[in-house]
């Protein structure tokens, strides 16, 4: 089980930094972890489609209705850190945390969900977090220019690694016969 204390400290790994035993050490580290961990952690999950973070859902319609551009709205689940598909396919705009549209119930999405479970986390997902993670602290915790291209160059390497085995689990998405494919074959 991969727990955030340990993601933090390959982070801190990385960085050539001393190991922390809790978000709560009183050292500058672990404090900068702790204040970090939750937003990069999201941001990197909003990132990308992971096959982990990735939910459905049925939406429960609204009675208010949207003053002007959209006949209906629908609230997001809690936990929703973007917003990838919408079945039926129409026009639609995220706006705060309901989905703006003229389909009426019922609307389903697929999602990127919030997960807070790490050890839910997908191994590749585990070290591009660490990654980013060490790219975020190095500045607090280095000062150095060149241990930071060194992050960032080790942050684009685990991102590629991670997307690349994600996105090859499962089938591939069966191209939507448009006319312009149709004129193409």
């Amino acid at each position: 089980m991969t727990s955030p204390v340990e993601i933090c400290n390959r982070a801190l790994d990385k960085l050539g930094s001393a190991a922390i035993t809790s978000l709560d050490d009183n050292v500058k580290s672990a404090r900068a972890c702790a204040r970090m961990f939750d937003a990069v952690r999201d941001a990197e999950l909003r990132d990308h489609q992971w096959n982990f973070a990735t939910a459905r859902a049925s939406l429960p319609e609204l009675e208010e209705v949207p003053v002007y551009g959209f006949a209906r709205q629908y609230q997001l689940p809690g936990d929703c850190l973007k917003v990838v598909e919408v079945e039926p396919t129409a026009d639609w705009k995220i706006e705060g945390r309901r989905l703006l549209t003229n389909v009426s119930a019922p609307v389903r999405i697929k999602y990127i969900r919030r997960v807070g479970d790490t050890s839910s986390f997908d191994a590749l997902f585990v070290e591009t977090l660490a990654a980013r993670m060490a790219q975020e602290l190095c500045e607090t915790l280095t000062q150095s220019n060149s241990k930071k291209r060194v992050a960032q160059d080790d942050y684009a390497q685990a991102v590629r690694r991670a997307r690349r085995a994600d996105a090859i689990e499962g089938t591939a998405d069966a191209l939507e016969e448009t006319s312009w494919i149709k004129a193409r074959f």
